[in-house]
């Protein structure tokens, strides 16, 4: 059992990260990040997966 939340919307994920949602959308389409989708959009996404790609961007820049 995860101790700890997991799956964020996309929005909040942003948010937390101090990042655009688009840049979040862009790596789920890329297969990046791991998403839930209900009717065909993006709901919740998986805040380790955004995590790891804000990691790599920063050592990036």
């Amino acid at each position: 059992m995860a101790l700890v939340k997991t799956w964020y919307s996309p929005e909040d994920a942003a948010e937390k990260f101090g990042i655009g949602k688009p840049r979040v959308l862009e790596w789920v389409e890329e297969g990046l990040v791991r998403c839930e989708r209900e009717k065909g959009k993006v709901v919740r996404v998986n805040i380790d997966d955004v995590r790891l790609e804000v990691e790599a961007m920063v050592r990036e820049s």
